[in-house]
């Protein structure tokens, strides 16, 4: 089992920052995938970015070149830094680790971007 637990969202103006966090716990040596996905208000949950073991990463072409994603592996923890934020980025942000066969999503943490 792996445990996902978000933070670092809020409400921020357009052009603005912010960095979410998501903290794994439980077997996570087994993860070989972590990423952030996305669902805004009336729509699909989306791919934002993710990273492999091998870090290698993929974007969703809506957020190249604002929105980097990172992981520290000594503290099991993956980020997402968005710059440049848009009032289209409003959405619950979803941490999502893949273990095995094994999908796992955090809880959810909110981003309003006000224009």
């Amino acid at each position: 089992q792996v445990q996902l637990v978000e933070s670092g969202g809020g409400l921020v103006q357009a052009g603005g920052s912010l960095r979410l966090s998501c903290a794994a716990s439980g077997t996570i040596f087994s993860i070989n995938v972590m990423g952030w996905y996305r669902q805004g208000p009336g729509k699909q949950r989306e791919l934002v970015a993710v990273m492999g073991s091998g870090r290698t990463t993929n974007y969703a072409d809506s957020v190249k070149g604002r929105f980097t994603i990172s992981r520290d592996n000594t503290k099991n923890t993956v980020y997402l830094q968005m710059n440049s934020l848009k009032p289209e980025d409003t959405a619950v942000y979803y941490c999502n680790s893949v273990a095995g066969l094994r999908v796992y999503w955090g809880q959810g943490t909110q981003v309003t971007v006000s224009s």
